[in-house]
């Protein structure tokens, strides 16, 4: 422990929701960057006490809040502000309108302030040992393939996508499709085929980067079979750019095809002689996909201003990311965190990416490539954590973590056990914090602060202009009483748009249908008295699958071409100790059984089209699937059945189908609560 932190976790005391185990030190509160932040408002006549005040000024005034993120970071622009925050309702708001910005241009500002040999990335894989590129050698690499792809006649608003890993090269492609005012789309490459289709067809991309495949656990994933497949199915693309990843790039498509190695084996762009295409505040700058419970992922698109803003605002204030730090946050890219990793270049530090199993061979390998590349700032799961105790692993004693200085818990709910862990087996001069966020955002929405405490199993407070609050049924903001998270005013990186939806009206069904004019966001959450939350999984039917979420409909998809199944129904719930239950239940057709055989071919299938993360922890047979009365599946009912809800409170019988297939649901989740 050194002389400017504190602990209260030891091995033998037990930990109590809400027990203080850190409190920032005053060296290590003047060196961070909210405290240099609120001294420069200080500087400009605007003094704050702490993080309470600087919040409740940013939710009260997110105007002048987010004018000072876009003076504070020196945003580059062209043009004047007509104004910060249009007077339009959420979701049509937008911010800084009258200027054009370029979202790549600030994550490579940075590559002349300092040696430009000096590393930006470091990667690794179960293919690649360790290794680092330089800024230098990720700025000429972007505008090398920007230039070139300016040739091939893409520009701005025509979509780019990737079928990759996480590697640097998807980095360089993402970096470069954005450079040059094109849209940004990516999934990764253990999603299935059809995952894919149901994703890019529906922004119908001009250009695909991808790998001919990939290693996961050891063992090799040839994807030439689904990616013949996906391009059968995207008539709009021109054009193929392959990587030998796993072994050589695919040139066998239909489409033109180029490797990798062909379209950056050109002349050098100098710097000062490339120019990113600044775009308008509306400009579409990525589509993210968040799963829904019925129909297509939703394609949520967001812009360059907003995305600079809050990234810029997290990366600097809720993840500490200090100049020279490392930023190491295992992901892959079908998640919102991949495109969060540049948070770290953003502020003159580095980025780590990994493509792999993230315990494979064992659950020392995140904590080895930390050491290995001195993370100052880490983001693990707290399933991950599970796993790592399970196996007696205590980082803080195998490896040299002395860089480490914070420990995000994020991707689901973090237990006082989980905090306790963290200051006793990685060190007790860490920050660990519980953020959450979500897709929709790219960024945070419940935050932390190294102004504020650190509290066994609670989330510190809401992030800075973010007016998150929890809502009882009725409309009523509620402390200590679970209720629905609301944000009351808009954010810059909320979606501008769901793409191909004109009339705004997917988008409003989706997060404006329960409290008119205000946010919800599909999350239970309790915030108490202090200001603590505490996520409680999801009020929808959205499935949390290891922090990533997932939409039921793309699990039905598949079920409904299984002959012997007549319906079925999918939830997930967090358990207490932090991990998650996801059962599949069936109903069988007639003169079929649920066989050992057929959960395998479940399985296997669920794996194969959609992802490792769509398969069931176990296949059910149901009687009956609840429906309502316009025949929708009861997913949330059974769900809240499952966390402990009396079945009188889960759902109206009135409103109910069949009424009796609840009843089976009752009596499954009271048995397996024993």
């Amino acid at each position: 422990m050194t002389d400017t932190e504190t602990s209260t976790a030891t091995d033998t005391a037990p930990v109590a929701e809400g027990d203080i185990l850190w409190q920032a030190g005053p060296e290590r509160l003047s060196q961070s960057n909210i405290t240099g932040y609120m001294d420069w408002l200080a500087e400009r006549n605007r003094r704050f006490d702490g993080y309470w005040d600087l919040w409740q000024w940013s939710v009260d005034d997110p105007a002048a809040f987010w004018k000072s993120i876009w003076d504070h970071f020196e945003i580059l622009h062209d043009g004047e502000i007509d104004a910060v925050m249009t007077a339009d309702p959420m979701p049509r708001t937008r911010w800084f309108t009258g200027t054009r910005l370029n979202y790549a241009e600030h994550v490579l500002r940075h590559e002349t302030t300092g040696d430009p040999d000096r590393p930006m990335l470091h990667h690794s894989s179960e293919i690649r040992p360790q290794a680092a590129i330089s800024w230098a050698e990720v700025g000429a690499s972007v505008r090398k393939l920007a230039t070139a792809m300016r040739e091939m006649g893409i520009g701005p608003g025509d979509r780019v996508v990737a079928y990759m890993p996480n590697i640097p090269e998807a980095v360089i492609a993402m970096l470069a499709t954005t450079a040059i005012g094109a849209t940004w789309s990516s999934a990764a490459p253990e999603f299935g085929a059809q995952t894919v289709i149901d994703r890019f067809s529906q922004i119908e991309p001009k250009l695909v980067f991808t790998v001919d495949g990939y290693r996961y656990g050891g063992k090799d994933y040839d994807r030439s079979a689904d990616l013949t497949r996906i391009l059968d199915a995207l008539p709009t693309v021109e054009r193929v750019v392959s990587l030998g990843y796993l072994n050589a790039p695919l040139t066998c498509f239909a489409r033109e095809t180029i490797t990798w190695e062909t379209i950056l084996n050109r002349p050098e762009v100098p710097r000062e002689g490339f120019v990113y295409e600044r775009v308008r505040s509306d400009h579409p700058l990525w589509v993210l996909f968040s799963s829904g419970t019925t129909g297509l992922p939703k394609p949520i698109v967001q812009g360059h201003h907003g995305i600079v803003l809050e990234h810029y605002k997290s990366a600097a204030f809720h993840f500490e990311i200090a100049e020279g730090g490392a930023l190491f946050f295992y992901s892959t890219t079908g998640w919102m965190v991949w495109n969060t990793l540049m948070w770290g270049p953003l502020m003159n530090a580095r980025a780590v990416l990994y493509d792999g199993h993230p315990a494979y061979p064992d659950a020392k390998l995140l904590w080895r490539i930390a050491a290995e590349t001195n993370a100052s700032v880490m983001g693990v799961s707290p399933t991950y954590i599970q796993m790592v105790r399970q196996q007696g692993i205590v980082p803080g004693r195998d490896f040299v973590l002395s860089a480490l200085q914070s420990v995000m818990l994020v991707g689901s709910p973090s237990t006082p056990e989980t905090f306790a862990w963290a200051y006793e087996a990685i060190g007790t001069d860490i920050w660990a914090s519980s953020q959450s966020g979500g897709t929709e955002f790219c960024s945070g929405i419940l935050a932390g602060s190294p102004l504020l405490p650190t509290r066994a199993g609670e989330i510190q407070a809401p992030g800075l202009g973010t007016a998150a609050r929890a809502y009882s049924e009725d409309g009523q903001p509620v402390i200590d009483e679970v209720g629905e998270l609301v944000i009351e005013t808009p954010m810059p990186s909320m979606p501008l748009f769901f793409w191909g939806d004109d009339d705004f009206a997917r988008y409003t069904d989706s997060y404006f249908d329960t409290y008119p004019g205000l946010w919800r966001h599909g999350d239970r959450v309790k915030f108490n008295a202090h200001g603590g939350a505490f996520v409680l999984g999801r009020s929808d039917a959205t499935l949390n699958r290891f922090g990533v979420r997932i939409g039921s409909a793309e699990i039905y998809r598949t079920m409904e071409t299984f002959p012997e199944i007549a319906d079925s129904l999918i939830v997930c719930i967090e358990e207490p100790d932090g991990g998650y239950y996801m059962p599949l239940f069936v109903q069988m057709a007639e003169g079929h059984s649920l066989t050992d055989d057929l959960k395998k071919d479940i399985a296997r299938r669920l794996r194969s089209e959609r992802s490792p993360r769509h398969v069931p922890d176990e296949v059910v047979e149901a009687p009956e699937i609840p429906a309502t009365l316009t025949g929708k599946k009861m997913e949330v009912p059974v769900r809240k059945l499952l966390l402990g809800d009396p079945p009188d409170k889960v759902a109206s019988r009135d409103a109910t189908k069949n009424p009796g297939a609840l009843d089976w649901f009752a009596a499954f989740a009271a048995a397996r609560r024993g």
